[in-house]
């Protein structure tokens, strides 16, 4: 459509629209994505200048807290649309990830010591091949060849976070969890 017409046609829709019509893009955005994204990342993607964006999550956030749903629009770490936390036992009923302890260990080993060597992560945990297996399948870990080019180094996804509902650095993890031991004591 040549900008001639494209502007003739935004000139009639009334400023209202045009601003439900953006939260409605924003809102899509956040719900296909389902991870924390930045407003300059939802600018680029919709080609829309950032401000513009930004007022666009303001009201979002206004109308989701307005309403008695399930759902939120967390701010903390990005923007994501998620589930309330006093319904996140429903979310676990459908949705659960089955981790056995032994691989959980192993998660919280990557996720304090990160970014960990595959090859030190194995002097610690015995099975820890196996185990980093199934957390790549999962989604919770993420492996890049090590410059070395000998072993990988393991760090913690954004899935990870988002699952766990962890907001922070594995610092604040570590308080978090009281850690005091040593980690092979895991």
């Amino acid at each position: 459509m040549p900008a001639d017409k494209e502007n003739m046609l935004n000139e009639n829709i009334p400023p209202e629209e045009e601003t439900n019509n953006l939260k409605a893009k924003v809102e899509a955005v956040l719900f296909i994505t389902a991870r924390a994204m930045q407003p300059v990342e939802i600018s680029e993607l919709l080609g829309i200048p950032e401000e513009e964006v930004e007022n666009a999550l303001l009201d979002l956030m206004f109308d989701y807290s307005s309403r008695d749903g399930a759902l939120e629009i967390d701010d903390e770490d990005g923007y994501i649309i998620q589930v309330k936390a006093e319904h996140l036992d429903i979310v676990e009923k459908l949705c659960p990830v089955d981790i056995k302890p032994a691989v959980a260990k192993t998660l919280l080993i990557i996720a304090l010591k990160e970014p960990i060597r595959q090859s030190y992560l194995k002097e610690l945990r015995s099975n820890a091949y196996e185990h980093v297996t199934e957390l790549l399948e999962k989604g919770f870990i993420s492996r890049t060849k090590d410059k070395n080019g000998r072993s990988y180094n393991l760090k913690t996804t954004p899935k990870f976070a988002e699952y766990f509902k962890l907001k922070g650095d594995a610092k604040t993890l570590a308080k978090l969890l009281d850690t005091t031991k040593d980690i092979k004591n895991l």
